[in-house]
């Protein structure tokens, strides 16, 4: 029987979190969903749309939508909704999560690797944040839980952007893109965004194509080139400005003046890319990043790979999520194509030059 996708959606209070699941709940769209709901949220669903007896666990909707609030744990929740799906009490064909305001998705997300039964059961598709573009600058500086939310999204949604003016909205983007620049963002109003934009991105597939996020691993200001021994102190985009500790200077004119909102926060969620077009020896690699994740798995967020490795003509594709970590053969490298191992880490002030160094000895 196929896998019921999940897709887990987070952002702060006042994101468009609910509107988006009034729409998914109400609308006619003919998809069967279940969505779990966690009841602590300040904002429940409940008070709205739902008028049933709250000691009733599941409620289904007129167009045949399910809603349900987690009373125990995440995990019993999806295992009482699979077992009535099987005996045929419930009809759903996927399920999206709702994290509370303050949650932390990554044990969200661990629950579907970590347990059997669930794993068997669901395929995790994708983290999705909503981000408040009036308050989001507030947020990602006061609350690291916001910053840790953007930080594991596979795609972002950015609502209320008509209460601010551009130079803001453009400063949000850029630092989006700076903490996380595999996911792509998108600018909607108050959670209004079709539903096929929220719903099978496969952003934990491990053989999913890397055009499948088209930002992903562009090549930015950011990116390292180690092998041009980090000097990357050009700048490609007019409004930009870094804040890497390298402490590198730009000269581009528009950079003197009024562009100076660019450099005020350096967050603790941040990213950094690593390439090589020399091939990687397994075991080394394996022991590399085994002894990292043990270390600094609590603050890894997402990480994610495509690598050329000695021995093998396919693609070596790898994706973690805090400490766990798993690795996939992908497709052929193409006759023509350069083999270039590119990765991703996202995560809150892990140690880029220790990772790049190591990374570095682990090549042929």
């Amino acid at each position: 029987m196929a896998l019921i996708p999940v897709t887990i959606l987070t952002g702060f209070l006042g994101s468009g979190k609910t509107t988006l699941l009034k729409r998914v709940l109400t609308e006619a769209h003919g998809l069967k969903i279940a969505v779990i709901e966690n009841e602590f949220g300040e904002e429940n669903i409940d008070n709205d749309i739902l008028v049933a007896d709250t000691q009733e666990q599941i409620i289904q909707m007129s167009n045949g939508c399910i809603c349900c609030t987690i009373r125990e744990d995440l995990r019993a929740t999806l295992q009482q909704l699979a077992q009535q799906r099987r005996k045929g009490q419930l009809v759903f064909d996927r399920v999206v999560i709702e994290t509370t305001g303050l949650a932390d998705p990554g044990p969200v997300a661990q629950t579907f690797f970590m347990d059997d039964e669930i794993a068997e059961t669901y395929l995790l598709d994708s983290i999705l944040t909503l981000v408040d573009a009036k308050h989001a600058a507030t947020q990602l500086n006061d609350r690291q839980e916001a910053r840790r939310q953007v930080g594991f999204a596979d795609q972002i949604f950015i609502s209320k952007s008509d209460l601010v003016d551009a130079a803001a909205l453009d400063a949000l983007q850029h630092r989006l893109k700076h903490m996380n620049p595999r996911a792509p963002h998108k600018v909607v109003h108050f959670g209004q965004v079709s539903l096929s934009e929220v719903f099978d991105l496969r952003g934990f597939n491990l053989n999913a194509k890397l055009d499948i996020d088209p930002d992903f691993l562009q090549v930015t200001a950011h990116d390292h080139h180690h092998d041009h021994d980090h000097d990357h102190a050009h700048c490609d985009h007019p409004s930009h400005s870094h804040d890497h500790a390298h402490g590198e200077h730009c000269d581009h004119p528009s950079h003197q003046h009024g562009h100076g909102h660019h450099h005020h926060h350096d967050d603790d969620v941040k990213s950094f890319v690593f390439r090589s077009d020399r091939p990687f020896d397994a075991a080394k690699l394996e022991d590399f990043l085994g002894a990292i994740v043990n270390v600094y798995g609590p603050r890894m967020l997402r990480y994610k790979g495509v690598l050329h490795m000695q021995g093998t003509a396919r693609k070596v594709i790898f994706q973690g999520v805090h400490q766990l970590m798993g690795s996939d053969l992908g497709p052929l490298w193409a006759d023509h194509e350069p083999k270039t191992s590119k990765m991703v880490f996202i995560g809150i002030d892990l140690p880029k030059d220790i990772l790049l160094q190591g990374l570095e000895q682990c090549l042929l």
